[in-house]
């Protein structure tokens, strides 16, 4: 099956890992709550270890273990109690499991630098688990299950970057952010901004949970801070001289490559969303 996938294009590989990915991903969000926590728990998982591997390639130390414990306790956690099996006052519990880096850390006796190391746990907790322990207050209102609105903010996502790439590819000239994104384009930015614009006005129709004007503050929320997150992880990146933060989608390079939008947008989102909804 590698084999295979190793033959075709760049282009080619990347429909087909989104075809398989995005049919993962949807049967999980559509078929219960727990299917869907524990998928994005995985995915988080994944992203930490991956995000946490790439500090060590820098001659960094981090938790990486206890890092992605605790990422999946935050993620964990934060279902149990958006769908109201235990009271919010749980999420307390975070403090002393996270202050645990702290303790651990004092053992490690070959670690020159722990402090800097302590930090980049932290970064690692904050980066890329608590984003995706947001989306179960994304989808849990009032303790019940809205599946529709995770799937269309992730619609929204999908719709931006195809919008984007095609765009980009095909129009590109005039450079977004040339010191971090070469590639990025202000063409492309807009290619997605009117691909997110039509999925948004399609969510309207076929998703009540929210207000057309709320999808389309969403759908304008996840264009620009999708577009950020990615200039965010090539800056990363960048800093430690890599292209992509791994290989393990074929053709989208590495999870945090591929889920670095959501990242910085679930946060918003949910502010929004809170405030306004």
């Amino acid at each position: 099956m590698k084999q295979r996938l190793a033959n075709l294009s760049n282009l080619q590989q990347r429909i087909v890992a989104a075809i398989a990915g995005i049919f993962l991903i949807l049967g999980a969000i559509m078929y219960a709550d727990w299917s869907f926590v524990l998928l994005f728990c995985a995915i988080s998982a994944l992203t930490q270890i991956e995000f946490y591997r790439l500090l060590g390639l820098d001659g960094n130390q981090p938790l990486t273990f206890y890092g992605t414990v605790v990422g999946c306790f935050i993620c964990l956690l934060t279902f149990f109690i958006e769908k109201e099996f235990i009271p919010h006052d749980t999420y307390f519990l975070i403090c002393p499991v996270a202050s645990m880096v702290f303790l651990i850390k004092l053992y490690k006796k070959k670690d020159m630098k722990p402090f800097t190391n302590i930090g980049f746990t932290f970064l690692g907790i904050i980066y890329v688990a608590v984003p995706f322990a947001l989306l179960n207050v994304l989808a849990l209102r009032g303790g019940s299950y809205h599946p529709k609105i995770i799937l269309g903010c992730l619609l929204l996502l999908w719709a931006s970057d195809i919008g984007a790439y095609f765009a980009g590819t095909k129009f590109g000239r005039r450079k977004l952010f040339e010191r971090v994104s070469p590639k990025k384009s202000w063409e492309g930015s807009l290619g997605g901004a009117a691909m997110a614009a039509i999925i948004a006005f399609i969510l309207t129709i076929y998703a009540p949970d929210l207000k057309p004007w709320q999808w389309y503050c969403v759908g304008g929320i996840i264009v620009v801070t999708g577009t950020y997150g990615d200039l965010v992880e090539s800056l990363f990146k960048r800093s430690i001289a890599i292209k992509d933060s791994g290989s393990s989608i074929p053709g989208h390079g590495g999870f945090l490559d591929r889920f670095d939008g959501l990242l910085l947008a679930a946060p918003f989102i949910i502010t929004f969303l809170k405030l306004f909804a």
